[in-house]
């Protein structure tokens, strides 16, 4: 749950959003001045208190407005040039005041997205058979955007599709990506909306297009590639522990590899030689 009301502090309420934090004027805190993440989370909190100074100054400038305007929208001035000087003021301050918020929003996003790409990735998932195949042909794609389909984040995002209701939004002012779950909700588990913008391009996504972005947003759902990849994904973790769990495995002097085969109690054993 979002502990950030919107209306008031939209930028602090899209931090936590799409960083999943609690607290945005802390995100640094972690970090030594010398690391980049230092620098990328200061970043984002000026951005966001930015943001939020200005969504206050827009908020004050309309509701002086509201002054102004009231008379004039029950007809009482005079049609005079100076009659409208208090108007065309007002409307050119909240004018001023909500391009500056516009361009704060999109370098806050901007920010966000760059800190995102220098967390350090979770621990990786083993490859699937596809993946190891494409390694092993030299597909490797190199692009830009390889960090939104690195570890576990492919199979979180393929999972929760597959889990039904995950929708794909965009807006239409900003070019804001975010995802809802069935529930309308931001999902739970750590998924991107730019992983799953990869995803779509890579076809193991489709979006219905019918849709609205903003609203309703665009139901997402698995192709047969999309289907594919994912139960790949899944048998590709047990196989590979196994596989390692057996190649983990020491036989001591006197013991069987096979823990089947055990010597009945009391028979003797056969002496090794020594060389």
């Amino acid at each position: 749950m979002n502990p950030h009301d919107a209306t008031k502090q939209p930028g602090a309420h899209l931090v936590a959003e799409m960083l999943d934090v609690e607290d945005p004027w802390t995100l640094n805190i972690a970090y030594r001045p010398s690391d980049p993440l230092y620098r990328a989370s200061t970043l984002v909190i000026g951005a966001a208190h930015e943001l939020d100074e200005l969504h206050g100054r827009v908020t004050r400038a309309t509701q002086a407005a509201l002054g102004v305007l009231e008379p004039v929208g029950r007809g009482e001035f005079n049609g005079s040039p100076s009659s409208y000087e208090p108007v065309r003021s007002a409307v050119q301050q909240i004018g001023r005041l909500v391009s500056a918020q516009n361009a704060t929003y999109e370098r806050l996003v901007q920010s966000i997205v760059a800190y995102r790409r220098l967390l350090p990735e979770p621990n990786p998932a083993p490859p699937s058979h596809t993946e190891a195949r494409d390694q092993d042909n030299g597909q490797v794609s190199g692009r830009d955007d390889d960090w939104a389909v690195s570890a576990d984040l492919r199979l979180r995002a393929l999972e929760a599709v597959e889990a039904g209701g995950l929708r794909f939004h965009q807006s239409g002012v900003h070019g804001y990506i975010s995802l809802s779950d069935a529930r309308g909700e931001r999902p739970a588990d750590l998924v991107w909306p730019e992983t799953v913008q990869r995803l779509i391009a890579d076809g193991l996504l489709d979006r219905d297009t019918s849709e609205g972005l903003y609203r309703p947003g665009q139901l997402i759902s698995l192709t047969p590639k999309g289907e594919a990849a994912l139960r790949d994904a899944r048998t590709a973790t047990p196989r590979v522990s196994a596989a390692l769990n057996r190649s983990n495995t020491t036989t001591l002097p006197g013991t069987t590899a096979d823990p089947a085969v055990v010597p009945a109690p009391g028979a003797a054993t056969k002496p090794s030689r020594s060389r």
